[in-house]
């Protein structure tokens, strides 16, 4: 069977995101997800409760998603907001052994800061040992940066750079689009990274205009969409169905 994986592909990659707190309820979103045309999974395993962070569990888990690649997140929040870094770090090794093709490294992991970036560099020295631990265990390696407020284009391609030089496969920013000039400069910032860095990249956006970026991301250079299956409690709305962004994908994209 040929190796999953995010860094080749013939158009960008459809990602169906789970939320789900359980192994059980994550297998049923994975099945509806491939039944609609989800071409990777993203597991968000923050979510699940802690019983379930178990290796049998997550090697079943893992099963389930056929073959397709998958992006695992380990994010501080939801059933994780009470673990240290290190835990969390732990359960992306876990999944790494367990099946997970590129895992998600915070890009101020170690060195919590408000707009998840650390120029820290113990912080940064510890990451690139963990990154270059992932890559000894077969798997792809993502570092994303959620700005939780809008930075400009010099300060996106700087923080592009400091993740590619910190060795990672493909970078991830998630800024903000909360007015209509915010979002034409995004716009901008999302064609001109594929200039000034040698990885794959997601450029994403949130706020009032976040949505724009996540449909057109991908026809500017994104090596995927992010999606989900279905809306519902708990899952993100500023993400596009998956069934409705596969038309705009296959129509639009040559």
């Amino acid at each position: 069977m040929k190796k999953a994986t995010f860094l080749t592909y013939n158009k960008p990659l459809l990602c169906a995101m789970v939320q789900e707190d359980t192994v059980e309820k994550m297998k049923f979103v994975i099945h509806n997800s491939i039944s609609n045309g989800a071409e990777a999974l993203g597991l968000q395993l923050e979510e699940l409760v802690l019983e379930d962070r178990t290796e049998e569990k997550l090697k079943d888990l893992f099963a389930t998603c056929k073959g397709l690649p998958t992006y695992i997140t380990s994010y501080r929040g939801k059933n994780s907001a009470n673990l240290s870094e290190d835990e969390r770090v732990e359960l992306l090794l876990l999944a790494a052994k367990c099946g997970a093709t590129l895992l998600d490294v915070m890009s101020d992991l170690y060195d919590p800061q408000p707009y998840e970036v650390t120029e820290n560099e113990e912080a940064i020295n510890k990451q690139k040992e963990l990154i270059k631990k992932l890559h000894d265990l077969g798997v792809e390696v993502l570092m994303s940066t959620h700005t939780h407020t809008f930075f400009d284009e010099d300060t996106i391609i700087k923080i592009a750079k400091s993740q590619q030089e910190r060795g990672v496969d493909v970078v991830k920013i998630v800024n903000f689009s909360q007015t209509e000039e915010q979002l034409m400069h995004n716009i901008s910032v999302c064609s001109k990274l594929k200039d000034n860095i040698d990885r794959p990249y997601l450029f994403l956006t949130n706020g009032v205009h976040g949505r724009f970026i996540r449909h057109v991301g991908p026809t500017l250079g994104c090596c995927m969409y992010l999606c989900v299956n279905e809306y519902k409690p708990g899952y993100s709305t500023e993400q596009p169905k998956l069934t409705a962004i596969k038309q705009v994908r296959d129509n639009f994209i040559l």
